[in-house]
């Protein structure tokens, strides 16, 4: 009989080995990124301090408004766009990006090219 992990713990582990090397500084926090099956949440978060500085979601009226469907790659595209502004308004402009144990692909990667593209670097 086979064992099989499941794809969550699969992802937790590459998650917790990713994290031994990304640290969010004051000067340049980290920005992580969690997608469930219905919504994308994104946040910026000084690991020295171990707070939250920015955080978005598609759960967000404002965000959720806009948005048709919360769960496909316009909405991670458009999720980056505001994380990427209220970054902004806080005064960061570099980040280290998380991808949260995810493949750098569809959802994950709008997100950080809209991100980029609103005027972080990462």
């Amino acid at each position: 009989m086979v064992n099989k992990k499941s794809r969550t713990a699969v992802r937790e582990k590459k998650h917790r080995r990713i994290r031994h090397h990304l640290a969010g500084t004051p000067e340049r926090p980290r920005l992580a990124v969690f997608r469930s099956n219905n919504h994308m949440y994104a946040q910026i978060i000084d690991d020295t301090a171990r707070n939250t500085i920015v955080a978005a979601s598609t759960l967000e009226k404002d965000v959720k408004a806009e948005l048709e469907k919360t769960n496909n790659i316009a909405a991670a595209a458009h999720l980056g766009t505001v994380i990427a502004k209220k970054a902004l308004d806080k005064g960061i402009t570099t980040v280290v990006f998380d991808r949260g144990g995810y493949i750098y692909h569809g959802k994950v990667k709008a997100l950080a090219d809209a991100a980029r593209e609103a005027g972080l670097e990462f």
